[in-house]
């Protein structure tokens, strides 16, 4: 067998600039990306560290875990975090947005997009609305919700945000991405304490404008990895970002409307902020509902929330007519119901889609 396999060839630089104008577009800016030599939580991680320094002060909205997790990242940098906390089977209010920064007065807000755990999707327009109101450099988790709700990072002012492929977009999750705007490389570049020679390093990894300068494809870039995310973010191009999404509106719609035949609670409490990558449903008191292992795409909590809901990851390629279906009659089995009741249900939302 030849050895010249296309997985051991380097990226060419024709390679990496197509990831990055992949990127950009799933992004919605018009700003060449930071491509992330790994999967998205070191970009998130990369970001925390970037931004964080004594004397900053950042409002970090807590709704599931990867909200905690940021939090204790930027205090490990020296910054001082306001929380904003919700039970998580809620999202946050604009409200409660607005309270927190009159009350605390912080340079910078960050905040996941959606939240695959807990199954709700925060108001993300709305709330970087209230942070233009202040000036505040706004910090965004994407990484699932790109592909799967709207993600207009310029439109709405979006300073730094992480994003990976490997849930709605149905890719690879080993190379990954930062887009930074203008505002958002000066938030850094002030940073004294913005590691450098670092695999945590935005700095590092940050593009070039200079079109004299040599250029060449950032070290550890995996080549296969890079391949087969520039073969699905293509396919995403090619299907449109639009039907991608609403791909996904139909699939946690029509999950939430089977599940209901099923006599099945949602987890999260308000039905306008569900998020349209994952459904999760209120186990309660049901024994039949607890599950140690996935099911398909049938899956228990993660963390604190084992025991206490099911989740059904219909994202990607699973956002799908067929991907709702398996997944109906999962929990139909485990209830020991028909699921012919649910699977009409389901089905009457895909045919009568717009």
């Amino acid at each position: 067998m030849s050895q010249l396999n296309a997985s051991h060839i380097p990226l060419s630089l024709d390679e990496f600039d197509r990831i990055t104008q992949l990127f950009a577009s799933v992004l919605s800016t018009a700003h060449a990306p930071v491509v992330i030599p790994g999967e998205a939580i070191l970009g998130i991680e990369a970001m925390a560290a970037g931004i964080a320094a004594p004397g900053r002060k950042i409002l970090n909205i807590v709704t599931g875990p990867y909200g905690s997790l940021f939090g204790s990242w930027l205090e490990r940098g020296g910054a001082t975090v306001v929380e904003v906390k919700v039970s998580f089977d809620k999202v946050v209010t604009v409200r409660e947005v607005h309270e927190a920064i009159k009350r605390h007065s912080p340079c910078a807000i960050s905040f996941v997009q959606a939240e695959v755990v807990t199954g709700g999707s925060n108001p993300a327009k709305e709330i970087l609305e209230v942070a233009k109101e202040y000036q505040l450099v706004t910090i965004m988790d994407s990484v699932s919700a790109v592909g799967g709700e709207q993600l207009l990072t310029d439109e709405w002012g979006v300073d730094l945000v992480a994003i990976g492929a490997q849930k709605a977009l149905a890719g690879p999750n080993g190379i990954s991405a930062v887009g930074i705007s203008p505002r958002g490389w000066q938030f850094i570049e002030t940073n004294p304490h913005a590691p450098r020679n670092s695999i945590l390093s935005l700095l590092d990894l940050k593009p070039s404008t200079d079109r004299s300068a040599p250029r060449r494809v950032p070290p550890n870039l995996p080549s296969l990895e890079g391949r087969a995310l520039i073969t699905a973010l293509s396919r995403i191009e090619d299907e449109g970002l639009e039907q991608v999404i609403r791909r996904h509106e139909l699939a946690a719609a029509s999950l939430h409307a089977g599940a209901a035949q099923l006599g099945l609670t949602p987890w999260q409490q308000d039905s306008q902020f569900y998020s349209t990558l994952t459904s999760t449903i209120r186990i309660a008191d049901e024994p039949r509902l607890h599950i140690d292992q996935p099911i398909g795409i049938v899956a228990p909590g993660d963390g604190e929330l084992f025991g206490q809901l099911l989740r059904v990851n219909h994202f990607g390629l699973n956002a799908s007519e067929e991907g709702v279906s398996s997944a109906l009659i999962t929990l139909a089995e485990l209830l020991k119901h028909s699921p012919e009741a649910a699977l009409t249900a389901a089905a009457e939302i895909w045919e009568g889609r717009a």
